[in-house]
């Protein structure tokens, strides 16, 4: 049976929208992997390195027959194939895929880590994330994500959209 995996992704170079779209694309068109839900378009300040232009980020539901690692190992395929290059830490980004959860599992391993390390802190990864799944719970601290984003500042609707099916979102 298929496991529900949540991926966040992030551009601020280039045409961020079209980044986004390419990588959901690629996402959908892996062996093992379905895009079942895309969240809406947020515009989002830098967080860590703040020299830098918004970025425009989401979050995307999959159903997946992939391990986790071999989630992520597509993941910075796809960042590679739309020129990621990792220059500064949190810097600019074509592109940024991050696995955020994986069913409810929690891993540790040198890549991955599951549930990703820091998304409880991140408002640019809760607010589209809670898009997608209201009732999701932290599976390591137990607590509803809704209660854990605190502050929303930073974060801002881009595009006027409700909900999208991911076949929405592929066709912006």
């Amino acid at each position: 049976m298929p496991a529900l995996a949540y991926v966040s992704l992030g551009s601020n170079i280039g045409d961020s929208l079209s980044n986004l779209q390419q990588a959901i694309r690629l996402l959908d068109e892996t062996a093992g992997v379905k895009v079942k839900s895309v969240s809406s378009v947020y515009e989002t300040d830098p967080v860590g390195y703040e020299d830098q232009q918004v970025f425009l980020n989401i979050a995307a539901g999959v159903e997946t027959n992939l391990s986790p690692d071999e989630l992520l190992v597509r993941c910075l395929e796809i960042e590679q194939t739309l020129g990621r290059e990792r220059v500064i830490r949190w810097g600019p980004r074509a592109i940024d895929l991050d696995v955020l959860l994986y069913d409810d599992e929690q891993l540790e391993t040198e890549r991955l880590t599951i549930p990703h390390p820091r998304m409880h802190e991140r408002s640019f990864v809760l607010v589209p994330l809670l898009e997608l799944n209201p009732s999701l719970i932290h599976p390591v601290l137990h607590q509803p994500f809704s209660e854990l984003l605190t502050d929303t500042s930073g974060v801002r609707l881009f595009k006027e959209t409700e909900r999208q099916k991911p076949e929405v979102f592929l066709s912006l």
